[in-house]
């Protein structure tokens, strides 16, 4: 059976998704609670909410960021960017204390930022590290 992880962010999770939501109906509801005598024109209207649409697009970024962990290597997606790094070509993975989250070290040293690990998560995050690190080839 395969050995399949897959780690993804708690805390920011959450709050990305949450000030979506939340962003939202307060638009709606100060839109319906404005006086009639109000209104907007066209372009303020798109901009509005191309502005929206905007802040909901990074939020879903940072909700569907992961790292993904199989037999063959590392699978990360940080927002809207793909990166799939083999075991063999991975040096380790770095995170020091109070960093954000932990960095995936190539063998030629390009390093790759893991969003999905968030620093901020804890216990989580260090069991995470500690797992990458574990099947890292010597």
């Amino acid at each position: 059976m395969p050995d399949l992880r897959t780690f993804r962010p708690g805390g920011a999770r959450v709050v990305a998704y949450a000030v979506g939501v939340i962003m939202l109906v307060i638009t709606v509801v100060i839109g319906l609670a404005l006086p009639d005598d109000i209104s907007f024109t066209v372009a303020e209207d798109i901009t509005l909410w191309l502005i929206i649409i905007a802040v909901l697009v990074f939020l879903h970024g940072i909700g569907r960021s992961f790292v993904r962990a199989d037999d063959d290597g590392v699978e990360v997606l940080n927002g809207y960017r793909h990166h799939r790094i083999p075991w063999s070509d991975i040096q380790g993975f770095a995170m020091g204390s109070g960093a954000p989250w932990p960095t995936l070290v190539t063998n030629d040293d390009e390093r790759v930022m893991l969003f999905a690990i968030q620093g901020s998560d804890g216990g989580y995050a260090r069991e995470a590290v500690a797992y990458l690190r574990s099947r890292v080839p010597s």
